[in-house]
């Protein structure tokens, strides 16, 4: 039994095995050797790695408002607590 099994065959199973959608996937077995292409890519992701670093900062400023107005409302209510303990008379 023989089969004509080559490494074209071979990379189509693993591309297979590896991606199921077929979703084209650069540099799995066949690396780009075209440095403009490389640039290209490099650029690309860097620009990716600026935005995700912005959103990165907006997420923390956000978060750390939102503790300082947990802060402020846990302070008032405390506050306002301690003025209606009993005991006290209010005029």
């Amino acid at each position: 039994m023989t089969s004509d099994f080559d490494a074209k065959s071979w990379m189509d199973q693993f591309q297979k095995l590896w991606n199921p959608m077929g979703i084209p996937v650069p540099g799995i077995g066949q690396p780009t050797i075209d440095p403009k292409e490389l640039e290209k890519k490099i650029n690309e992701l860097k620009v990716v790695e600026s935005w995700l670093k912005t959103n990165t900062g907006m997420v923390d400023m956000t978060i750390k408002t939102l503790e300082m107005q947990k802060a402020a409302l846990e302070s008032m209510h405390a506050a306002a607590a301690s003025k209606k303990k009993p005991g006290k008379t209010s005029k």
